[in-house]
C-alpha cells in the first residue's frame, strides 16, 4: 500500500473516529443506538452527510478507481468541517451499484444529506458530476459538473475534490441555515444563529454595511446564548475587521481591538481552524500590515485545510505589500480555480488587478478590475484602480467615469486620502504606490488636502 493511500485510511479513520466522538459528547450516540430507523433522522446533527460511492457511467475499468477515489478523499475533507458528521467510507460503498432512495437512506443512515456523482468519459474528456440532496425532502440542494483530461485523472481528481469540498462546506451551512429558520423561526439555539450569520456573510456579495449589522446581530446573540461558540467568533472577527478595512466604522480603533479579541478566542478553542487563522491574518494584512506576520497566518490556515481558497488568495496578495505583485497571480489563481463561484471571488478579481497595476500592467488591470466591480464588488478599491490603470493606458474617457463612480459612493475622497494611506514601508511597493497616485492625478480626482501627524 502506498504512502498516500496509506496516510488517506488513517484519515478515514480519524475522520469516522471524530465522527463517532461528535455524536456521543452531543447526546446523540445513546438515542442513534437505541432509536427506531424513523427517529433517527429527526435526531440527525444538523451538518450531517454521506458521500456514495461515484458511479462509473463510461465502461472504462480505469475510472472505477478514479470514481472511488473521489468517494473517498470527499469523505476525508467534508470530516473537516466543524461539527460535521460524516458516514465512514465502508457504510457508505455499501450501496454501490444500489438505486438511491434519498429518503430512505437519510432515515438508515441518520444524515440530513447525501453527495452523489457519475464519471463519465466522452471521447479524451472526463466529466464529473455531483449533486448534494436533501434526505428530508428528496430536493436537490446544489450541484455542479467539472471536465478535464482523461490523461491527467490524478490532477483532476484533486482538483474535483478541492472545488468540491470548498463548496460543500458553504453549501451546508446554507442549506442548515435556511433549515432553521424555516423550523426555529421565532426560537434559534446559538448553532442556528451562528450559522445564519456565516451564511449571511458567505452569501452576501455586496459587502454592504447592512450586511455588517445583520452579521454583528446574529453573532452576538449566538455568543449571548453560547459564550464558547467558536463559529460565531470567527464570523464576528471578520465583520468588525471588514468594517474598519471598508472605511465603514465610527470606532477603527475598537472595532479592530474586538476583532483581534474574537480571532484570539477562536484559536484558543481551536487551533486548527483554517477559517480563525484567517480571520488573525487579515487583522495583520489590512489593519496592522504586518505582512509577513498575515502571510505566516494563511500559511498555517492551509496547513489546516489546503482547500480554503480564501488563504491560497491572501497569501498570494499579501505578497504585493512586500513588493513582490509578480507572486501574488499564482496563489490567486489557484483560489479562482477551487471556487469560481466563492462569495470572495469579486474581491479576488480585484486583487488581481491591484497586482496587474502594481506592474504597470494597465489593460490586463482595467479587465481585472471591470471583472471585479461586474461581480459585485462596490467599495472603493476597483474604482480607484480602475480610474489610476484607464488614465495611465490613456483612456479618458473611462478614467473619469471611474472617477465619477468613485466620487459617487465616497463624495470626500481625494487624492490625498490615498496618498495619505501608508501600507507598507517596502520601497518598491511604496514606488508603484506612487504611480497609483500619480494615476488618480492624471484621472482628474481632486487633489485635496494634505494628510499632516
Amino acid at each position: 500500500m502506498s504512502s498516500r493511500w496509506s496516510a488517506l485510511v488513517a484519515a478515514i479513520v480519524v475522520a469516522v473516529l471524530a465522527a463517532g466522538a461528535y455524536a456521543w459528547h452531543s447526546g446523540l450516540g445513546p438515542r442513534l443506538l437505541g432509536a427506531s430507523v424513523e427517529d433517527k433522522l429527526a435526531d440527525a446533527p444538523r451538518l450531517s452527510i454521506v458521500v456514495l460511492p461515484f458511479e462509473n457511467l463510461s465502461g472504462d475499468k480505469e475510472q472505477d478507481y478514479f470514481a472511488d477515489g473521489i468517494t473517498d478523499d470527499l469523505t476525508t475533507d467534508l470530516s473537516h468541517l466543524p461539527d460535521s458528521f460524516v458516514i465512514s467510507r465502508g457504510t457508505a460503498f455499501t450501496y454501490k451499484g444500489k438505486p438511491v432512495d434519498a429518503k430512505a437512506i437519510g432515515r438508515e443512515l441518520g444524515v440530513r444529506y447525501l453527495l452523489e456523482g457519475s464519471v463519465r468519459r466522452l471521447g479524451e474528456k472526463v466529466e464529473i458530476n455531483a449533486q448534494l440532496i436533501s434526505t428530508e425532502t428528496g430536493a436537490h440542494v446544489w450541484a455542479d459538473r467539472f471536465e478535464g483530461e482523461r490523461s491527467k485523472l490524478g490532477d483532476l481528481q484533486v482538483e474535483v475534490v478541492a472545488r468540491l469540498a470548498r463548496s460543500l462546506n458553504v453549501e451546508l451551512i446554507k442549506a442548515e441555515a435556511l433549515r432553521s429558520m424555516r423550523e426555529r423561526p421565532n426560537n434559534p439555539d446559538a448553532v442556528d444563529l451562528a450559522m445564519r450569520a456565516s451564511a449571511r456573510y458567505s452569501s452576501s456579495g455586496d459587502s454592504s454595511k447592512s450586511v455588517d449589522s445583520d452579521v454583528i446581530d446574529l453573532g452576538e446573540r449566538a455568543l449571548a446564548l453560547d459564550p464558547q461558540n467558536e463559529p460565531a467568533m470567527v464570523v464576528l472577527a471578520f465583520a468588525w475587521d471588514d468594517r474598519v478595512i471598508l472605511r465603514r466604522s465610527d470606532d477603527p480603533a475598537g472595532d479592530l481591538a474586538r476583532a483581534e479579541k474574537l480571532a484570539d478566542s477562536a484559536l484558543a478553542l481551536q487551533p486548527d481552524d483554517a477559517r480563525a487563522h484567517m480571520a488573525k491574518a487579515e487583522i495583520f494584512a489590512y489593519n496592522k500590515h504586518q505582512w509577513r506576520a498575515a502571510i505566516s497566518q494563511a500559511e498555517a490556515a492551509l496547513a489546516d485545510d489546503p482547500n480554503n481558497a480564501l488563504a491560497h488568495a491572501e497569501l498570494g496578495y499579501f505578497k504585493v505589500f512586500l513588493g513582490h505583485s509578480e507572486d501574488a497571480f499564482a496563489g490567486i489563481e489557484t483560489a479562482l480555480r477551487l471556487s469560481p463561484r466563492d462569495p470572495g471571488v469579486s474581491w479576488w478579481h480585484y486583487w488581481m488587478c491591484d497586482a496587474h497595476a502594481k506592474l504597470a500592467q494597465w489593460e490586463q488591470a482595467i479587465e481585472w478590475c471591470d471583472k471585479s466591480i461586474a461581480s459585485g464588488n462596490q467599495s472603493m478599491f476597483p474604482f480607484i484602480f480602475l480610474a489610476a490603470a484607464n488614465a495611465w493606458a490613456g483612456h479618458d474617457k473611462e478614467a473619469k467615469e471611474a472617477v465619477a463612480q468613485l466620487r459617487k459612493l465616497y463624495p470626500d475622497f481625494t487624492v490625498q486620502t490615498w496618498a495619505g494611506m501608508h501600507w507598507s514601508d517596502d520601497p518598491t511597493f511604496n514606488e508603484q504606490y506612487a504611480r497609483i497616485v500619480e494615476g488618480l492625478r492624471k484621472a482628474g480626482l481632486p487633489e485635496g488636502d494634505k494628510k499632516t501627524n
